[in-house]
């Protein structure tokens, strides 16, 4: 399946996750490595909102992918990571606020979800955010992944599980506010950058957010 025929799939199956009486917002995250468009669903506003307010901010410029797990996602948006040392610890910075769980959109390849904290609420980060590689996934953990999450997929979403991949295993527990509609590519090449031990990139890998109007 070539990228094109993968996206159209993956906004097909996600369309109706957007509210049809708005436009969704779409913004660009640029790296060393190329461009991501991604866009920014209706249904979590919140979520919306607060990383528009963010990027027009400026808040994201030169902050860090600061963990790089292949085949699973690479996550940014930690403010601490803008100066931060060479092997420095990341993770647990923010704007000093966490976003109510708008949870529903299941983590396909190309997925754009908030980190969190263990909380019981599973409330989201105020800025840190990840993008889902993945992987393909068979029936058989999908079906185990319904049973523990306490989900059920629909047909679509096992078709495009099982052809693009994702991460199923935080269904139902992370909000996914946006999805990857060109750029893939380069999701793949940060992806397989050399890491530590704590999964950061040995060179850093930093981003700039613009909002398209």
């Amino acid at each position: 399946m070539n990228r094109l025929t993968t996206i159209l799939l993956f906004g097909l199956s996600l369309a109706l996750l957007s509210c049809g009486n708005k436009e969704n917002t779409h913004a660009v995250i640029e790296t060393s490595f190329g461009n991501i468009k991604i866009m920014l669903y209706n249904t979590t506003p919140k979520h919306r909102d607060n990383f528009i307010k963010l990027a027009e901010d400026g808040f994201y410029d030169s902050l860090l992918f600061h963990r790089v797990v292949s085949a699973f996602m690479v996550q940014g948006g930690d403010p601490d990571s803008r100066n931060a040392a060479p092997g420095a610890m990341l993770g647990t910075g923010g704007p000093g606020y966490q976003i109510d769980a708008e949870i529903g959109a299941p983590h396909l390849r190309g997925a754009v979800a908030a980190a969190r904290n263990n909380n019981p609420q599973k409330m989201s980060s105020g800025s840190q955010f990840y993008l889902v590689q993945g992987q393909k996934i068979d029936d058989n953990y999908l079906d185990e992944t319904e049973r523990r999450q306490n989900i059920r997929y629909s047909p679509e979403q096992r078709k495009l599980y099982k052809e693009i991949g994702g991460t199923p295993f935080l269904d139902n527990d992370y909000t996914v506010f946006g999805e990857i509609v060109d750029g893939l590519d380069v999701l793949d090449k940060i992806a397989a950058v050399p890491t530590d031990a704590g999964n950061r990139p040995l060179e850093d890998v930093r981003m700039k957010v613009r909002i398209l109007k």
